[in-house]
C-alpha cells in the first residue's frame, strides 16, 4: 500500500466502533426534555448545543476518543503492512528500535505511557470519590 491515506483509513475503520458505541450509549440516556426546556426559555440552537447537549455527552465522546486512540496506538501490524520505509509511526518506530537495538527513547516513551495511565487512574478515582461525596455516600 505504502500510503498515508490507507493507514489513516485503516486506523479510522479499526477505531470507529468505540466512539460510536460510547456516544450511542451516552445519547440513549440523554433526556430530550432538556433540549425542549432550553428552547422554551429562548435559547438559540447553537446555545442549546454548546451549553446543554455538549456538556452532557462530553464524557461519552472523550471515552470513545480514548478507546479509539489506544486501539489505534496498539495496531502495530496495520502500520507494518500499510506503511513504507519512509513513513514512521510511533508504534513502528518503537518496534524497529526494540528489534534493532535498545534505545533510551523507547524506554522514555514507555515510561511516559505508564505514567500517563497511572495518572488517568488516579484522576478517575478522585472523580469517583468526589461524585460519591457529593451524593452523600461515604467511600
Amino acid at each position: 500500500m505504502n500510503s498515508l491515506e490507507g493507514l489513516a483509513l485503516a486506523h479510522a475503520a479499526l477505531g470507529a466502533p468505540f466512539p460510536l458505541v460510547t456516544v450511542s450509549a451516552t445519547l440513549a440516556g440523554f433526556d430530550r426534555n432538556l433540549i425542549r426546556t432550553a428552547q422554551s426559555l429562548g435559547a438559540p440552537p447553537w446555545t442549546v448545543l454548546r451549553r446543554v447537549v455538549l456538556p452532557l455527552v462530553a464524557p461519552g465522546v472523550v471515552a470513545g476518543a480514548l478507546f479509539a486512540f489506544v486501539t489505534s496506538f496498539d495496531e502495530l501490524v496495520v502500520a507494518l503492512f500499510l506503511t513504507g520505509p519512509g513513513q514512521r509511526t510511533l508504534p513502528r518506530q518503537m518496534f524497529d528500535g526494540i528489534r534493532e537495538n535498545i534505545s533510551p527513547v523507547i524506554l522514555a516513551v514507555a515510561t511516559i505511557l505508564v505514567a500517563l495511565a497511572v495518572m488517568l487512574l488516579v484522576v478517575a478515582e478522585l472523580l469517583r470519590r468526589r461524585s460519591l461525596r457529593l451524593r452523600g455516600i461515604e467511600p
